[in-house]
């Protein structure tokens, strides 16, 4: 099956896509979705290509949770932003999966798997990285010199992580709520024994890639203080740490009262857009 659009909608004076496509990375079909803002009417004719933003999910999600939940498109259509919502994972009755919620279908962790039986699809650092840039360009005019990345929970890790190990393609990056320390949280422990053997922690643990990777630019990261996840899993006072103590610019900023869902998520989202925005000049 080769790239297929399953959905067109009006959104926001824009278009919103679902994509389905083969991917070479998973070895396993794969859903998107990506919004195109009305501005990429006017930049069709000019040849000006338009500034886009990848938002990784966390655990359990698919594309669609952050597309119709965060509220993004809105504030995307403002600033004239292509927005692109990956899966979180391979999926389909070949690819292997765990009773749970925290492993298999529904939590890729934005790693690559070197252990069996994961290996065979769980690839999403190379899909997301090598894969998603080209094929985003295909159905939307951006500018593959002005990505950012974002995301929540283990997308906030996946954002994070990506981000530092690819600064030549990500130009900005923010979170929410994010695993700030894949190898001191049990979700993290258990998901490196199983796609990496247990060994590589360093390339995906967030605060570890801050000291061996950093990042030359600004960071936004927005966590809820009332967040049940906070203290045993997302642990942002290890990131505000490496941070400081690697010279990366920070901004953490704890909200008061909000917890780890979308509707925390979709309170702030339009800061990040704006953030990413003018990063993304």
């Amino acid at each position: 099956m080769s790239d297929a659009l399953v959905t067109e909608t009006a959104l926001h004076g824009g278009r919103h896509l679902v994509i389905r496509h083969d991917s070479t990375s998973t070895n396993t079909r794969m859903e998107l979705s990506v919004f195109i803002p009305p501005q990429a009417q006017d930049q069709a004719k000019s040849g000006e290509a338009l500034p886009c933003l990848f938002y990784l999910s966390g655990l359990t999600c698919t594309w669609e949770n952050a597309a119709t939940k965060a509220g993004a498109q809105a504030y995307a259509a403002e600033h004239g932003m292509v927005l692109v919502f990956p899966d979180t994972s391979p999926r389909g009755p070949a690819v292997a999966d765990d009773d749970e919620f925290s492993l298999g279908q529904g939590a890729g962790y934005y790693m690559a798997a070197t252990e069996s039986p994961w290996a065979d699809h769980y690839q999403m650092e190379d899909y997301v990285i090598a894969e998603l840039p080209a094929l985003v360009a295909e159905h939307a005019p951006i500018d593959l010199n002005r990505l950012g990345v974002t995301g929540h929970s283990m997308g906030g890790h996946g954002a994070l992580g990506l981000a530092m190990k690819n600064p030549d393609l990500f130009k900005s990056v923010s979170a929410f709520a994010p695993i700030s320390a894949l190898t001191a949280t049990p979700w993290g422990q258990r998901a490196l024994e199983a796609y990496r053997g247990g060994k590589d922690g360093g390339l995906y643990d967030v605060c570890q890639l801050m000291a061996s990777h950093g990042w030359s630019r600004d960071i936004l990261v927005d966590q809820g203080d009332a967040d049940p996840f906070k203290d045993e899993h997302l642990m942002p006072e290890k990131l505000a740490e490496a941070a400081q103590a690697n010279g990366i610019d920070l901004t953490l900023r704890l909200q008061p009262g909000y917890d780890h869902s979308y509707w925390f998520v979709s309170s702030f989202m339009a800061d990040h857009i704006a953030w990413h925005a003018e990063r993304l000049q």
